[in-house]
């Protein structure tokens, strides 16, 4: 495994990593998490394979920002364009319906995929530089507790991937308010960072 300070050259070398398929564990607004090309079906099987986690289990996404998700998983519903203008980057994650061209175990087989914008420049710079979203479940074990430090992400997966972008410890805190906005109104999923009482504000004023 390869540990590089996160700067624009280390971004890159991350980015040529996940396009030959590899995975890279990466900062985001609260933890670590592991990025690949969730449209590669080989990229997503090992990332399965480094946490020894069941493939029924979907995977969360991150975009550099909500063109790139338009681009790349398909137009939001109105709801769901106010919510990501309002929200992102932040603590919000839309679950949307998820295109063919994805790699059938990133939804888990439930046709849905959820995805955000995070509040963290390493993290969007990856996506830009990728030119598409990754995925960003978190750097751990299968039933091992998440991280926010790059020290014990390299303790307990490191053996197992490829590349690991320092930025230090991560912020932690909660993870992300996750909304469905496939249906005729949003539905919470989880609750999380981004109080529900603002998402049904905005969608009510939309």
């Amino acid at each position: 495994m390869q540990r590089l300070v996160a700067d624009p050259r280390s971004v890159q070398v991350a980015a040529e990593v996940i396009a030959a398929g590899g995975v890279v564990a990466l900062p985001t607004d609260t933890l670590y998490g592991l990025a690949a090309d969730p449209f590669r079906a080989d990229a997503v099987a090992r990332l399965f394979a480094v946490k020894g986690r069941a493939s029924e289990r979907a995977l969360p996404l991150i975009a550099a920002d909500l063109e790139q998700i338009v681009s790349h998983l398909g137009s939001l519903p109105p709801m769901g364009r106010c919510l990501a203008e309002k929200f992102w980057p932040g603590p919000l994650t839309l679950l949307i319906g998820a295109p063919a061209a994805l790699a059938q175990d990133v939804t888990g087989g439930t046709g849905r995929v959820g995805v955000r914008v995070p509040a963290h420049g390493v993290a969007r710079d990856l996506c830009r530089a990728c030119r598409r979203p990754l995925t960003a479940t978190s750097a751990n074990l299968s039933g091992e507790p998440p991280s926010s430090d790059p020290d014990e992400v390299e303790r307990t997966i490191g053996a197992r991937i490829d590349l690991l972008l320092d930025a230090g410890r991560a912020p932690g805190g909660q993870p992300s308010t996750i909304v469905d906005v496939t249906g005729s109104a949003p539905r919470l999923v989880r609750a999380g960072a981004l109080a529900w009482d603002e998402v049904q504000a905005c969608v009510s004023r939309a």
